[in-house]
């Protein structure tokens, strides 16, 4: 967890205010919808890798009997006091291995922090693993290659007692390699109305369109991309799914 920035350790507390779950109900629709349309039968499961502070959850649960997964433990509390009714489980989405099979697997933008073909290639292998056949899985990246952009946004949300502003630059030190950076200020005004600002780095992953296809296919799902626009993005999202084909 040393590499893992601090909103997901020593600030994960934040989450909820710089993320509220409130802001993912139209990405939980399309994703749900994506994931039934892409399955042989209608999936009852459903595996989350790198579940986060659980938002996607609060709106998937309602359709599926899920099951979620992420390496911070502090992540993991916020998850919980969203989402208790659903089984959370720490470990990392490169290596865990729960010894059973799900209709469907989702992995939201958690799949951006891999940034090497290796370690992306892992965690498509894992989401393999635990598909059943006839079953899919859906990658969320926030870019690809072909649409990273720098940018800058803003954002967060005021809660009963304390508030979180941010700001978010996104840029690309090196265009040769497979990483992008995004930094973070974050203003935290506590419920004395003391702020202090916290300064986060977070590497990401930036892979083309050809790299997640290739991948996908490598790990034995049959890989396909959906475009995804959503209302407040200016640039539309593109997923990848892989179908786990039934074998004859």
């Amino acid at each position: 967890m040393s590499d893992t920035p601090k909103l997901y350790r020593e600030l994960a507390d934040w989450w909820p205010l710089l993320s509220a779950p409130a802001d993912y109900a139209e990405e939980a629709a399309f994703y749900q919808q994506t994931l039934i349309e892409a399955c042989e039968r209608p999936p009852d499961t459903l595996l989350e890798l790198g579940s986060g502070g659980g938002n996607n959850a609060s709106y998937l649960k309602r359709r599926f009997q899920m099951v979620l997964v992420d390496r911070s433990p502090q992540m993991l509390d916020v998850s919980r006091r969203l989402n208790s009714e659903c089984e959370h489980v720490e470990g990392d989405m490169r290596s865990v291995r729960l010894d059973r099979e799900f209709d469907a697997v989702f992995v939201h933008d958690a799949i951006v922090y891999l940034t090497t073909e290796a370690d992306l290639r892992q965690a498509m292998a894992t989401a393999f693993a635990h598909c059943r056949p006839g079953g899919a899985a859906l990658f969320a990246p926030d870019y690809v290659r072909e649409t990273f952009h720098p940018s800058t946004e803003h954002g967060g949300h005021d809660g009963e007692s304390r508030a979180l502003r941010y700001l978010a630059w996104s840029w690309d030190p090196d265009p040769t390699d497979t990483e992008y950076v995004t930094d973070f200020a974050y203003l935290l005004r506590e419920g004395d109305g003391s702020v202090h600002v916290e300064y986060d780095r977070h590497v990401e992953g930036l892979f083309s369109r050809a790299d997640w296809l290739r991948l996908l296919a490598e790990v034995g799902f049959e890989a396909s991309m959906v475009h995804f626009d959503l209302a407040e993005e200016a640039v539309g999202l593109e997923v990848f799914v892989g179908r786990k084909v039934v074998q004859a």
